[in-house]
């Protein structure tokens, strides 16, 4: 009989344990000949390891039981073709003698097979760590070809179990993927450094590690699946912080990508660029506040994963920054660089949250601005202010399919105040020159809110009598959320974990029980995430008027 070539593929497993038969030096006798005989095939245990001998018409070749797939039965499975194993739930296939998988996904372990007169032998031994560590990375890259994140979970699990550094995975997956993102960085990269938070701080088990670690990289390929990519530019500048804020002022993004590379180059970090990415951030009112959750986001994510990860995240982040939206300059919220203008710092005004409620965004700005002598304490009734807005959330603008698109107002224009506001202040308290603009942008979030809430509405029963333990609970149970969508499961962490920071930074404000009401009430509601009625009737009303 033919000696099975040295294998490629899954290599974990583990040779501990009881051996099924005596061993040789690194091989291991599993069987004799005739034990082939009536069937073909026979399964055998070494230690922990499940195998399958086949005797084909080439050979004998032995592999793991398992399918890589879902780990069915390979020996229920059927040879064809001389030596391709199909597994016959789901159609894959292996050519046993080459080790290639022809359908699927996943590499077959298969182990060298040496016949000695009667005997049948096995190499079990495991490959070196470090040839397990780097397959897997390749492995867990061939993933986001196909989007298959239950793949994605093995290859961390094999990577982590071969000694290797699970984050090595993350800082990959931001490498792989930063130049699919058109418009640079999304959601995915704004919550992994929560997910990576909450994989420190609230975890039990391995699994719930591995759970966090899935869902960034899981997010990643989603946004970045079936992309084109769009390279950066090449160019490097000597860096200066107020060429970087001018060149995202000016939307060149070849210009603040240069600034970028310059300041690297240079041994910038990123505690020597977050003040001028703040400063740019707020210019404006840009993209509904993403700007400045993501500059503190990456800020965190970078001291997670190292200056190792600092390229493609940042590049990432000036190219979003560089293609952001300016709300600021639509009517709704043009008074903003009055308002801005207006705000001198001596404003004597104390207003409340219940003074915000119901006012519209100009309105609210400029009470904002007469009350500048105390930012502490306007910001907290600005928090409190969008976190009523959200508890007393009308449903009905989530369900309706008759309102103009200026109406398509959600939970998550709700829950985006929250996570803004906790950016701010993070911001701020860094960086006191900012308060003036990201006080008057919590303005405009909550003159935006105020047309769609219920204050007549009976909010009592989301009352949270145990803080402490409700976003425990929370936050636990954010390991297995079962949402579908990625973007839900990020703005679930998002909020939670921006109420968690809040809650911490003032746990006596009279803040937090209505904002803990709000989440709350969040949490034990629909969210509706697909509107095909009236999406369509949006559609016919815009075409009947293209003329």
């Amino acid at each position: 009989m033919n000696a099975m070539p040295q294998p490629h593929g899954d290599s974990s497993g583990d040779s501990s344990g009881d051996t099924g038969g005596d061993t040789g030096g690194s091989l291991v006798k599993v069987a004799d000949l005739d034990d082939l005989a009536p069937k073909g095939l026979k399964i055998v245990k070494v230690g922990r390891k499940q195998i399958v001998l086949f005797q084909t018409e080439t050979g004998i070749y032995a592999c793991n039981n398992r399918c890589p797939h879902e780990g069915y039965p390979l020996a229920e499975g059927h040879l064809t073709d001389g030596c391709v194993l199909t597994c016959n739930w789901h159609n894959w296939k292996f050519d046993l003698e080459s080790g290639e998988t022809l359908i699927g996904g996943d590499r077959l372990r298969r182990y060298p097979v040496v016949v000695k007169g009667a005997e049948i032998w096995l190499d079990v031994s495991d490959p070196p760590a470090e040839e397990v560590i780097a397959r897997s990375l390749e492995n867990l890259h061939d993933c986001f070809r196909r989007e298959e994140t239950i793949r994605m979970a093995r290859e961390l699990a094999r990577l982590q179990r071969a000694g290797g550094d699970p984050l090595d995975a993350v800082r990959a997956a931001f490498e792989w993927t930063y130049e699919r993102l058109e418009f640079g960085a999304l959601h995915s990269q704004g919550a992994a450094a929560d997910w990576l938070a909450l994989r420190e701080s609230h975890a039990r088990d391995e699994a719930e590690r591995l759970s966090a670690l899935v869902e960034i990289v899981g997010h990643l390929c989603y946004d970045s699946l079936r992309e084109y990519s769009y390279p950066y530019s090449p160019e490097r500048a000597a860096y200066s912080p107020d060429a970087l804020v001018a060149a995202i002022e000016a939307e060149d993004e070849d210009a603040a990508v240069a600034q970028i590379r310059g300041a690297l180059a240079e041994g910038v970090g990123f505690a020597g660029l977050e003040r001028p990415l703040c400063q740019a951030a707020l210019a404006h009112y840009n993209d509904f506040g993403h700007s400045l959750i993501y500059v503190i986001k990456t800020g965190e994510l970078i001291g997670r994963l190292g200056d190792a990860a600092a390229a493609p995240l940042l590049l990432a982040l000036v190219r979003a920054m560089a293609n952001a939206f300016r709300e600021d300059l639509i009517p709704e919220f043009r008074s903003y660089a009055g308002a801005l203008v207006a705000w001198d710092g001596t404003g004597a005004e104390r207003p409340s949250a219940e003074d915000f409620v119901g006012l519209s965004a100009k309105r609210a700005m400029a009470l904002t601005a007469g009350a500048s002598g105390d930012p502490q304490r306007l910001y907290q009734a600005l928090l409190e202010a969008g976190a009523w807005n959200m508890l007393h959330f009308d449903l009905a603008y989530q369900a309706r399919t008759d309102g103009q698109i200026s109406q398509n107002v959600g939970w998550l224009d709700f829950t985006h105040h929250i996570t803004f506001a906790n950016a701010v202040r993070v911001a701020c308290e860094r960086y006191p020159e900012l308060w003036p603009q990201g006080l008057l942008q919590m303005a405009c979030f909550v003159g935006r809110n105020a047309a769609y809430v219920d204050r007549n509405l009976d909010t009592s029963e989301w009352h949270v009598e145990q803080p402490a333990a409700f976003l425990e609970a929370n936050l636990r149970s954010l390991f297995d959320h079962g949402q579908p969508e990625f973007i839900v499961s990020c703005h679930l962490m998002k909020i939670l974990a921006a109420t968690e920071a809040e809650v911490a930074a003032a746990p006596e404000a009279s803040t937090v029980p209505v904002l803990l009401a709000a989440v709350n009430r969040f949490l034990g509601s629909p969210l509706k995430r697909r509107h095909s009625l009236r999406s369509a009737k949006q559609a016919l009303d815009f075409v009947g008027i293209e003329d």
